[in-house]
């Protein structure tokens, strides 16, 4: 469909444009039969992982076989009402979550620091 025209034109895609999906805000209840159904409808999917951690719940990683699938299911399913929870769904960026995790590293040893003093 559009993908397949993506394809056709050779269109160059945003750098930002991933086959790994971040997808925020779903329900703590979902399966990833449900999962599959969604996410399934725009192409094929390697592989789905789901967070289970407290932290990490309502929270999943799609990952599309295809770029143009990817894109296709961003374009399509952000915002997309699931048990009445809209989905954000976004392109993994690994530099991003690497940046979180170092300012959480940062702010756990200056309290170490501070405690120390």
């Amino acid at each position: 469909m559009a993908a397949a025209g993506l394809r056709k034109g050779n269109a160059r895609l945003p750098p930002e444009v991933n086959r790994i999906l971040y997808v925020r805000n779903l329900p703590f209840n979902i399966s990833s039969e449900e999962m599959y159904d969604i996410f399934g409808k725009y192409g094929a999917i390697r592989q789905i992982r789901l967070g289970n951690a407290k932290d990490t719940r309502g929270t999943a990683y799609v990952v599309y076989e295809d770029i143009y699938d990817a894109k296709n299911a961003v374009d399509h399913l952000s915002g997309f009402n699931v048990a009445n929870r809209y989905l954000i769904v976004l392109y993994y960026q690994p530099a991003k979550m690497s940046k979180k995790s170092d300012v959480k590293k940062k702010e756990e040893e200056i309290t170490r620091l501070q405690e120390n003093d």
